[in-house]
C-alpha cells in the first residue's frame, strides 16, 4: 500500500506548491509574459538541454565500458532518453527500473552495473548540483535558508560525504556485508545471493572510484550542468519581462535539488514552486518568475519526453535475463 500512499502524497504536495505559487498573482500576467518569449532565445534554451544531456549519456557510456568496451554513444542514447521519458510521464521513478533491467541484454551489461551506474549517476549529480548552489549563493549574496529552507553548512556537510562515498565506496562494505551476514543466518540461499550481488556492485563501484575514471565522469558532470544550467539562462532571457535573468543559475539548483520532495511524474509543483522562489529571491517580480518556471520545465520536460516517447515504441525494453 505504500506506493498509492506515496503517489497521493506527491499529487497533494503538487496541488498544495502549485496554490502557494499561484495564490497571489494574476494568471492572465503569465499568458502575457508568455507571448512575448523570443523563440530564438528558447531554441538555444532547447539546444543547450540537449548538449546537457548528451553529457550525462557520454558519462554513463564510460561507467558501463567495465562489461562492454563496445559501447558507443548512440548505444547508449536511446535508453537513456527512454529513462527520461518514463520518469516524465510515470510514477515512482518507473524510467530508471526500465533503464536498469529493461536494456541489458541489448548493452551487454549486467544488472548490477547497471543498477551501480545509476547510482553514482545520482551521486555525481547531487555533488555538482549542491557545489552549484553554493557558488550561486555566494555570487547572488542570497541565504540558502531562503531558497531551499536549509543552511550552507548542511550543504557542506553533505558534499563531503557524497564525494567521499564517491572516492572510498568500500568504507560502507562492512556495514553492508555485516547486514547480509545476518540474512544468511535466517536464509542462507537468500543471504549469499545478496552477498554475490553486493560484490559485483562493490567490484562496480571500484571501477568508478579509480582516479582517472572518477576525473572523467565528474567532469563530464559539470559539462552536463554546465550547459543545463545555460538552458535555464536561455529561457530567462527568452521572457522579456525578467529583470534579472542571470539569477536563473541560482534557480538551476534550487529546482534539481527539489525533485528530492515526493512529488508527480515530472515533477509539476515542486519544481515550479522553488524555482520561482529562487527567482523572486534574486529580484524578479512574483509574477515573471512563475511564468518562467512554467516555461523552463516546458523546455526541460518535452523534448526528452517526446524522443524517448518515440524511441521506446520503436524499441521497447525486454525485462528478460541479463548478462551476468
Amino acid at each position: 500500500m505504500h506506493k498509492p500512499i506515496r503517489l497521493g502524497l506527491g499529487i497533494a504536495l503538487a496541488g498544495i506548491f502549485l496554490w502557494l505559487m499561484l495564490r497571489h498573482i494574476d494568471v492572465d500576467e503569465i499568458g502575457h509574459a508568455f507571448a512575448k518569449a523570443d523563440l530564438w532565445a528558447l531554441s538555444l534554451a532547447v539546444a543547450a538541454f540537449g548538449v546537457g544531456l548528451g553529457c550525462k549519456i557520454e558519462r554513463w557510456r564510460r561507467m558501463l565500458l567495465q562489461t562492454n568496451a563496445e559501447l558507443t554513444w548512440s548505444d547508449c542514447y536511446g535508453p537513456m532518453v527512454a529513462s527520461v521519458a518514463a520518469n516524465n510521464v510515470l510514477p515512482f521513478r518507473a524510467g530508471d527500473i526500465m533503464r536498469a533491467f529493461g536494456f541489458n541484454g541489448r548493452l551487454g551489461i549486467n544488472a548490477s552495473v547497471s543498477l551501480t551506474t545509476i547510482v553514482v549517476e545520482r551521486l555525481l549529480d547531487l555533488l555538482i548540483v549542491i557545489s552549484f548552489l553554493g557558488l550561486a549563493l555566494i555570487v547572488f549574496g542570497t541565504d540558502s535558508s531562503r531558497v531551499i529552507g536549509v543552511g550552507g553548512g548542511l550543504l557542506i556537510g553533505s558534499a563531503v560525504a557524497i564525494l567521499s562515498v564517491l572516492l572510498f565506496p568500500r568504507m560502507l562494505s562492512p556495514l553492508l556485508f555485516w547486514g547480509a551476514g545476518l540474512i544468511t543466518r535466517l536464509s542462507p540461499g537468500l543471504g549469499s545471493g545478496i552477498e554475490r550481488e553486493l560484490e559485483k556492485i562493490f567490484a562496480a563501484l571500484d571501477y568508478t572510484a579509480k582516479s582517472r575514471t572518477m576525473c572523467a565522469l565528474i567532469v563530464w558532470s559539470l559539462l552536463a550542468w554546465t550547459a543545463e544550467g545555460c538552458a535555464f539562462w536561455f529561457t530567462a532571457m527568452a521572457l522579456q519581462t525578467i529583470e534579472v535573468p542571470t539569477v536563473a543559475w541560482l534557480a538551476l539548483p534550487a529546482a534539481t535539488l527539489s525533485t528530492m520532495i515526493p512529488s508527480t511524474p515530472g515533477y509539476v509543483g515542486t519544481f515550479d514552486y522553488f524555482t520561482a522562489q529562487a527567482m523572486t529571491v534574486g529580484g524578479n517580480t512574483l509574477a515573471d518568475s512563475v511564468a518562467y518556471a512554467f516555461l523552463v520545465h516546458l523546455v526541460l520536460w518535452l523534448p526528452p519526453t517526446l524522443a524517448g516517447g518515440i524511441y521506446f515504441f520503436l524499441n521497447p525494453p525486454a525485462m528478460a535475463p541479463v548478462k551476468s
